[in-house]
């Protein structure tokens, strides 16, 4: 899909305001007072290619595990759903959308498979060379985290600026994460809005 401008252009209304909502730099979430728009001071972002830590530990657990794009789009929206109420941001409202979103060619899931079953993913929205990570989860030890790190190298092979994580944590740290200000992750997303890439 080349740049974003297919997306903040979009003939579906939906799939244009949220595509403008992100290019903005604003993400969604429902923490349990509604779906709203959120910003944060600073972005994480996942480092791409050779910048990525890997622990050793995992660089074993990594041929375990087959990849794929958007094979099973629901399946990876409902694993990441599948936690105790309280844990969990993604609404029937926001799966709806992000359900929507997938039709239009805006969300998309990176998937871990084994023995030809769905093992984990991570499911974000692609705006030109940005991959916006909302959420991941595992069913089979390791899966989540290899799908991060398979992630990173694809998006590098494919010429992506960026994949940004949104909020930092310990879990994300481990792989050399890091966080950018305000007007410094803006100017990349501008970067990135106007990358010709394609998941």
């Amino acid at each position: 899909m080349p740049t974003a401008d297919p997306f903040l252009h979009h003939p579906d209304p939906l799939t244009r305001e949220i595509a403008r909502g992100y290019a903005g730099g604003s993400f969604l979430m429902d923490n349990g007072d509604g779906l709203q728009w959120y910003t944060v001071g600073t972005r994480a972002l996942v480092p791409l290619g050779a910048d990525l830590h890997v622990p050793t530990s995992l660089r074993r657990q990594i041929g375990r595990f087959q990849v794929a794009v958007d094979m099973d789009f629901a399946g990876v929206l409902a694993g990441c759903r599948d936690r105790p109420a309280d844990e969990t941001w993604i609404s029937d409202e926001l799966a709806d959308i992000y359900l929507h979103l997938h039709r239009t060619g805006l969300a998309h899931s990176f998937e871990t498979w084994q023995d030809g079953q769905l093992a984990g993913g991570v499911l974000g929205l692609v705006l030109g060379g940005a991959f916006i990570g909302e959420t991941m989860y595992h069913r089979v030890t390791h899966a989540s985290k290899v799908a991060l790190v398979q992630l990173s190298r694809h998006l590098t092979a494919q010429g992506f600026v960026f994949l940004d994580a949104q909020i930092q944590n310990p879990h994300l740290a481990r792989f050399g994460t890091y966080e950018l200000g305000a007007a410094a992750y803006r100017k990349l997303l501008k970067q990135a809005l106007g990358t010709d890439a394609d998941l």
